[in-house]
């Protein structure tokens, strides 16, 4: 029964869903090239609420705790398990005075409403996974300019999503990358749970009444350690948080 009710549900949320891309592509595009990238942030942080809102069709509950305040001073690395694209949204919009800037694989630079533009032009880097010497050079020119402008990253250092909610080793070059070109870095676990249940189904019907449940850990000072310590810290803390 529950699945045959997810149909009309799933076409109103997909329905609800492309609107938004739509709608809010030519805004953002309006208030990159007449404002300026702040404008742009705006609308980008407006449209994240509304695709949370579209999740809420499905009975989807988001649950985003944070378990200590972070530190004022430094450059924060948000680093996460990845288990769907359904991570994104609520990390924009919650971390949204942060100023969030995503490493991103560049297959998503095309082909998308709003969120190609906005990986394209918002201060984010997209990567090339076959070309690794390019991608770490980009990493660290956009490791500068997180810096230069306030801004924080958002990386998910397993490379790639999990299908079953279990974490993966990370991949760790993009992390020294970062903690290389940073000075002062902050590194900020993040364990994301339940968003893979969101794809189990592939992309119709969308399951319904999933918690997506997000956890900001305590931060981690790799300048007071060595840096593999830090990663190792980090990766067990992200690890630690994601339920089996």
């Amino acid at each position: 029964m529950l699945k045959l009710l997810a149909y009309p549900l799933s076409f109103l949320y997909y329905c609800f869903f492309s609107s938004c891309l739509l709608f809010f592509h030519p805004i953002q595009v309006f208030c990159l090239r007449w404002i300026n990238i702040n404008a742009q942030k705006k609308a980008i942080d407006v449209l994240n609420f509304l695709l949370l809102r579209c999740l809420n069709l499905l009975g989807t509950r988001i649950d985003f705790k944070t378990s200590d305040s972070l530190p004022q001073e430094g450059t924060l690395i948000f680093a996460a398990n990845h288990q769907s694209t359904y991570d994104i949204p609520p990390l924009i919009w919650y971390l949204r005075k942060h100023h969030p800037k995503f490493v991103a694989k560049k297959e998503l630079g095309e082909g998308l409403p709003s969120i190609s533009y906005h990986l394209r032009n918002g201060g984010n880097v997209l990567i090339d996974r076959k070309a690794p010497l390019a991608s770490l050079e980009a990493i660290a020119s956009f490791a500068e300019n997180v810096q230069q402008n306030n801004w924080s990253v958002v990386i998910f250092p397993e490379g790639t999503r999990t299908r079953n909610g279990q974490p993966k080793k990370f991949q760790r070059a993009g992390l020294r990358t970062l903690l290389n070109n940073i000075k002062d870095p902050v590194l900020v676990p993040i364990s994301i749970n339940n968003s893979w249940k969101l794809a189990q189904w592939k992309y119709f019907p969308m399951p319904l009444g999933v918690r997506l449940e997000i956890k900001v850990q305590k931060a981690i000072l790799p300048q007071e350690m060595e840096m593999e310590k830090a990663i190792d810290l980090l990766e067990n803390a992200v690890k630690i948080g994601v339920k089996s």
